[in-house]
């Protein structure tokens, strides 16, 4: 890792380590974007997403101890429509007591014929609400509800059961104020130091709209 971080212990990393796709498995851990580094601001996440393209670990600690969060696909880009962003490799995740864990994408294969039936209404896009990004709100999962929902001052935030992950509430309570917010990125070890050198040469503070 680039840095410490301030919300996932060795124990929650490793297990987050395991979940991770493949390709990402292999790749260090860079801190692109902190609540405490960088200013309490979607807009500065959002622009800070763009600096490692690819899947990225947005990790959410509550005022009650709770850490949850899920993976996404960066960049993560803004619109003003209802546009859903990512890809089957994302997930959402939680290390609440009691019922930890890491929800993916519900895939339906109870026989094959049935298992094919299911993939090509996979493969015509229905429930793919993976990520949503607007200039209020960042949401994760769909259907009836957001797997995790974060207001647009990244202070208060909400998680409920969502059809795309299959999840139960991340957080304690289903509303929550944040503490911390952190999102890594995963670069090959040949662009470590190029991707830190970056990072610490780019605009600091918080970006407005």
């Amino acid at each position: 890792m680039s840095e410490p971080s301030q919300l996932m212990t060795e124990n929650t990393r490793s297990d987050l380590y395991v979940a991770l796709p493949f390709l990402s498995q292999g790749k260090k851990w860079v801190l692109l974007y902190s609540t405490w580094r960088h200013g309490i601001s979607l807009s500065t996440l959002y622009r800070r997403s763009n600096l490692c393209p690819g899947l990225s670990l947005l990790v959410v600690g509550d005022r009650k101890g709770a850490v949850f969060g899920g993976l996404v696909e960066a960049p993560l880009k803004p619109s003003t429509k209802k546009r859903y962003q990512g890809s089957n490799d994302t997930f959402v995740f939680t290390n609440t007591p009691g019922r930890p864990g890491v929800y993916k994408k519900i895939f339906y294969n109870f026989n094959i014929y049935l298992g094919f039936i299911m993939l090509i209404v996979h493969l015509l896009g229905v429930n793919r609400y993976f990520t949503l990004c607007s200039t209020e709100y960042l949401a994760l999962g769909g259907g009836n509800h957001f797997a995790l929902y974060l207001d647009s001052d990244l202070l208060n935030g909400s998680s409920l059961a969502s059809k795309t992950y299959g999840n139960s509430c991340l957080s304690h309570t289903q509303e929550f104020e944040v503490k911390e917010i952190e999102l890594w990125g995963f670069v090959y070890a040949s662009e470590y130091e190029e991707a830190i050198s970056m990072l610490r040469t780019e605009a600091p503070g918080i970006c407005r709209w």
